[in-house]
């Protein structure tokens, strides 16, 4: 298949058309106004539906309800335009519903700034809105993946009937590079037996909450259905955690210092890892490409290691404790944060040099 330069966020909104997206609902924001400009002449050019929302929670409630219809939904932000949709996806979450929510990350909390930058990674990995629901969520590292990850992300979408996030960052959303698309997809709304499809005959659908379902309450007000429901979540996630850990290892097999990173920071490991290996250091990358679930299974076989280094575009070290988890607490986990700038490789193999002579500082 021949070769096409994209734009990684217009690579990634032409990957969403060919997965078959049916609708897309977002505001502009930077730096991701590109996957919205993309969309503004594509989908109408391919017979399917654009909407400039008004603001984030409107794009939200928008994709809610052409999920809640059976059609593949995507929207995508930013930043603070990111936080305003939290309460929509845990809406989503909770109904059981697929969609694709895409954020290209920017620098800082409140207004940030438009540098590009990785610290939505609590936000994305942990939850942030309300409740019990987890989402399956991918980093891509190039403008390949922004289409790969993209393109997969609607099938695992319905597979789990959860939403799915791509995590991107403003270099990888503007960077240029060669890509292979994917054949174009057609989707059929009406296929699933939970969609809403507007016919006055047929099933009475209602899209909740499963549990409310139940009609029979407890004295304590309790649908009965409750249990159930929590165990049907809970073995749907403990699925989704074991089933979908993705990453990339390099030269980790008999690293005695490990990387850890994703996105645009895991490009400058690689050179790192080459570079040390060339100096004779025994360096390795762990390179999580979905960062929920966090790849656990990656470090179940590293018995060489002295220490693993985070790397990462934030401020505060959003990575670290998955990876003090993933290694069990059990080797000494020290971070390079560079903020608004991208890691140098310089840095990083001072910093490995200084674990292997024992002068590294292990994070608290």
């Amino acid at each position: 298949m021949a070769k096409e330069l994209y734009k990684g966020n217009e690579a990634l909104a032409e990957a969403a058309v060919r997965a078959g997206c049916n609708i897309y609902a977002g505001y502009p924001i930077t730096p991701q106004s590109e996957i919205l400009e993309y969309m503004s002449w594509r989908m109408p050019e391919v017979g399917r539906v654009f909407v400039q929302s008004e603001s984030e929670i409107a794009g939200i409630s928008m994709v809610f309800g052409a999920a809640a219809c059976g059609f593949r939904a995507l929207t995508s932000t930013s930043g603070p335009g990111f936080s305003l949709k939290q309460e929509g996806i845990s809406y989503i979450a909770a109904c059981e519903l697929p969609c694709v929510v895409v954020d290209v990350a920017r620098y800082g909390a409140g207004l940030g700034d438009i540098w590009p930058a990785q610290g939505d990674y609590w936000q994305v990995t942990k939850g942030g809105g309300h409740g019990d629901y987890k989402v399956l969520a991918y980093a891509p590292a190039t403008v390949q993946e922004m289409v790969d990850l993209t393109y997969t992300a609607f099938d695992k979408a319905e597979q789990y009937t959860n939403p799915v996030i791509i995590l991107s960052d403003g270099i990888i959303g503007q960077m240029m590079e060669t890509v292979e698309l994917p054949p174009m997809k057609t989707h059929d709304s009406k296929q699933f037996s939970w969609a809403m499809t507007g016919n006055k005959t047929g099933q009475h659908k209602i899209i909740m909450n499963p549990w409310m379902y139940s009609k029979e309450y407890s004295d304590k007000g309790v649908p009965d259905g409750v249990p159930a429901y929590e165990k049907h979540l809970r073995d749907k996630y403990i699925a989704m955690f074991e089933q979908e850990q993705k990453w990339e290892s390099i030269q980790a097999e008999d690293a005695e210092v490990v990387l850890v990173s994703y996105g645009i920071s895991s490009r400058i490991c690689k050179e790192a890892v080459s570079v040390a290996r060339a100096q004779g250091i025994k360096l390795g990358l762990i390179r999580p490409i979905s960062i929920s679930p966090f790849p656990k299974k990656a470090f179940e076989r590293l018995a060489n290691v002295k220490g693993f280094i985070a790397v990462e575009m934030s401020c505060l070290g959003q990575l670290e404790d998955d990876v003090k988890l993933a290694s069990k607490c059990k080797i000494p986990v020290y971070s390079y944060l560079s903020g608004i700038y991208v890691p140098e490789t310089e840095q990083i193999l001072s910093m490995v040099n200084d674990i292997l002579s024992a002068n590294g500082k292990e994070v608290g």
